[in-house]
């Protein structure tokens, strides 16, 4: 239980420290776990939990405000590569 606590209080106070941005457009797809935004002609694919925006439907014009967060961090190189002469 303690480490479900922990989870949740560590996953909260990540978000409240994430940089918050906006998208505002019409929803041209979603779904139970998605909603996608079309902002002239970018389209900006979005998780979301499955009861926000309850009524929400394809053609209307929504702003959603949402944070980014990494998923995996892969480390490709130390710096600078040196180059053999031949």
């Amino acid at each position: 239980m303690k480490s479900i606590v922990f989870a949740a209080v560590l996953a909260l106070s990540t978000f409240a420290f994430a940089k918050s941005y906006q998208v505002t457009g019409p929803v041209v797809d979603l779904s139970d776990s998605t909603i996608t935004v079309d902002k002239k002609g970018e389209k900006f694919e979005i998780s979301r939990p499955a009861m926000m925006g309850g009524d929400v439907k394809k053609g209307d014009k929504v702003t959603v405000q949402y944070s980014m967060t990494a998923t995996e961090i892969e480390i490709k190189s130390g710096g600078k590569e040196k180059k053999s002469k031949k």
